[in-house]
C-alpha cells in the first residue's frame, strides 16, 4: 500500500484526508491515481499523521515513482555492449531502459488521455493490412465515423497521419495550380490553409479576423463578391489557438451561394459540439483523432461528398502527391475490392474504431452536453479565481477553454508548477497570444469533474504560492455550484418532460 492509499485508510475517506490537509478531494483521488504523495506534502502527512507515515517514507517515494534524472555515465564512458569495435562506436553512449511515462492529467489542447479500453484494444496482435477481418474492421469504422460526423458521404475514412495530413489532403486533391481559394483567418490554423493554398500552387484570397473572434460571414460574402472565380473556401470551424468557433452552416451557406467548395477544419470541434456535415451541406472536412475522440495521435479522419469526389476525378492535371492521391486511396478505402496502396498503421486503427464505438455508446448528443457541462464548472471555477475568457460567451469553445493569464505572475511558471507539483498539463498561448493566455482543453476522456476540481484545486494553490490574493478552495466552490445548478435544471426539464 502506498502513502497516499495510507493517508485515505488512516482518515477513513478520500474527503477526510483531503479536509485535514484543507485540500480539495479531487487532488488526494490524484496522488491515489498516480500512486504516491508529492514530496513537498512529506512534513505536513508526518505531523497530521502523528508519525504513522514518516515523512522519509514519502521522500522515497516520491523519488521512486519520480526520479530525478542525473547523468547516468561519465563523458568518458565505454559501452560494454557485446559486438564487434566497428559497431560499438554507433551505441548510444549511455543505458538506455524501457520508457514509462509519468501519469499527467492531460488539459491542454490536445493530445487528450486515453480511455482504459481505447489503450486495451491498442495493444491487441497486430494482423495484415488486407486480413479480411481487417477489412471487415475497416468497413465498421468507416461507418462509426459517418455517425461522428453525422453524413451519409461514402468517402468517409482516417487517412494515416495527424489532422495536418488530413488538411494537406483536402488542399493537393482539391486545389488545382492557379484555382482561386477564399481562406479564412482567426488564428494559428487558418494560417496553415493559407500556407497549403500556397504551396498547391493555389491563388489566395484572404479573409482575416481577429484572433478571439469568429469568421465574420459578412467579410466572406464581400470577399466571394469581389471575387467570384473563387472555387474552394477554407475555415476552421473550432480554432485550437483561441477557443472560438465559426457559425460553418453559414459560412457554407454562402460558400455554396456563389458556387464554391468548402474546406472544414473540425479537428477540435468533431465529439466536442456539433458537426452536421450533411445537414450544412460541407463538401470536405477532416479532423484528428487524439482531441474530443481521444485516441491516441496519428490519424485524420476526412469526408468527402460526392461533389467532392466527382471534382477531383475530374482534374487534367496529375495530384501533387503519391501518398495523399484520392485516386489511388480509393483502391484501399473506397467499396471495392481491396488493393494494396501503404501498410496502414492497423493498431491505431483498432483503437480509433474503439473510441468511436464508445462514443457512439454514449451518443452524440451526450457527449457535446458532457462537454458543455465540464466547461461551465470550469468557467465557474475559473473567473471565480478573478480570470477572464478571451472569448465572447457566444462563440466559445466548450472543450477548448483559453483564458486570459493572471497578471502579475509568470504564466510559463504556472505552467511548469502545475506539470511538475501536480502533473496537470494544460496549453500556452500561440502567435499573438503567446504569454497572453492559458487553455485548458476539455476533450474526450480528458472532460471529466475530477479533471475539473483537481485543475482548479491546483491552479489556486500555484497562484496562492505565488502571492496572488487567491482564496484556495472559492474555484472548487463555484464549480460545485455550477454543477448543482445545472442538475437542478436538469431535473426540472425531466419533470415538465414527464
Amino acid at each position: 500500500m502506498n502513502c497516499a492509499e495510507r493517508l485515505v485508510e488512516i482518515f477513513g475517506s478520500q474527503a477526510e484526508a483531503a479536509r485535514a490537509l484543507s485540500l480539495d478531494r479531487a487532488l488526494i483521488s490524484h496522488w491515489v491515481k498516480s500512486g504516491y504523495v508529492p514530496a513537498r506534502w512529506a512534513m505536513e502527512v508526518e505531523r497530521l499523521t502523528d508519525g504513522r507515515i514518516l515523512a522519509v517514507e514519502v521522500l522515497d517515494e516520491a523519488g521512486t515513482k519520480k526520479p530525478v534524472r542525473v547523468k547516468s555515465r561519465p563523458d568518458d564512458f565505454v559501452s560494454a555492449v557485446p559486438g564487434s569495435e566497428a559497431l560499438n562506436k554507433f551505441a548510444p553512449s549511455k543505458r538506455i531502459q524501457s520508457f514509462h511515462p509519468p501519469q499527467r492529467t492531460l488539459m491542454g489542447p490536445g493530445p487528450t488521455e486515453i480511455h482504459p479500453r481505447v489503450l486495451t484494444t491498442m495493444s491487441q496482435p497486430a494482423i495484415g493490412y488486407l486480413d479480411p477481418v481487417f477489412v471487415e474492421m475497416m468497413e465498421e469504422l468507416k461507418s462509426l465515423l459517418r455517425y461522428a460526423y453525422q453524413t451519409r458521404n461514402a468517402l468517409t475514412f482516417p487517412i494515416s497521419g495527424p489532422g495536418s495530413v488530413g488538411m494537406e489532403f483536402c488542399f493537393v486533391n482539391m486545389v488545382a495550380p492557379g484555382d482561386k481559394v477564399v481562406v479564412c483567418q482567426n488564428g494559428v490554423f487558418g494560417g496553415r490553409m493559407l500556407e497549403n493554398v500556397i504551396r498547391t500552387g493555389g491563388v489566395p484570397v484572404l479573409v482575416e479576423d481577429t484572433w478571439g473572434e469568429p469568421v465574420d460571414p459578412q467579410k466572406l460574402e464581400d470577399a466571394l463578391k469581389k471575387n467570384p472565380d473563387a472555387k474552394i473556401v477554407a475555415f476552421v470551424h473550432a480554432e485550437t489557438s483561441t477557443g472560438a468557433q465559426s457559425d460553418a452552416k453559414t459560412l457554407v451557406e454562402i460558400a455554396h451561394r456563389h458556387d464554391a467548395l468548402t474546406i472544414v477544419d473540425a479537428v477540435t470541434s468533431l465529439a466536442g459540439t456539433p458537426v452536421l456535415v450533411d445537414e450544412w451541406g460541407i463538401d470536405a472536412i477532416y479532423s484528428g483523432s487524439q482531441k474530443c475522440l481521444s485516441c491516441t495521435p496519428g490519424l485524420s479522419p476526412v469526408s468527402f461528398s460526392e461533389r467532392v469526389v466527382d471534382h477531383v476525378k475530374a482534374r487534367k492535371d496529375k495530384i501533387r502527391s503519391w501518398f495523399m492521391d484520392m485516386n489511388l486511396l480509393l483502391g484501399y478505402w473506397g467499396a471495392t475490392t481491396r488493393t494494396y496502396h501503404h501498410t496502414a498503421p492497423t493498431n491505431s486503427l483498432f483503437a480509433l474504431h474503439e473510441a468511436l464505438l464508445l462514443i457512439r455508446e454514449e451518443g452524440l448528443e451526450n457527449a457535446w452536453a458532457r462537454a458543455h457541462r465540464h466547461h461551465v464548472a470550469l468557467k465557474a471555477g475559473l473567473e471565480a479565481m478573478g480570470m477572464k475568457m478571451l472569448v465572447a460567451e457566444k462563440y466559445q469553445l466548450p472543450q477548448m477553454n483559453a483564458v486570459l493569464c493572471a497578471e502579475g505572475v509568470n504564466e510559463a511558471e504556472v505552467r511548469k508548477r502545475l506539470l511538475s507539483e501536480f502533473g496537470i498539463e494544460i496549453g500556452a498561448g500561440l502567435g499573438p497570444l503567446a504569454g497572453k493566455i492559458w487553455r485548458f482543453g476539455l476533450m474526450g476522456y480528458s472532460c471529466r469533474p475530477d479533471n475539473v476540481m483537481l485543475c482548479l484545486s491546483a491552479l489556486g494553490s500555484v497562484l496562492s504560492d505565488m502571492g496572488l490574493p487567491v482564496h484556495v478552495g472559492d474555484a472548487e466552490s463555484a464549480a460545485h455550484g455550477a454543477y448543482a445548478q445545472m442538475h437542478v435544471k436538469d431535473a426540472q426539464r425531466k419533470k415538465k418532460a414527464a
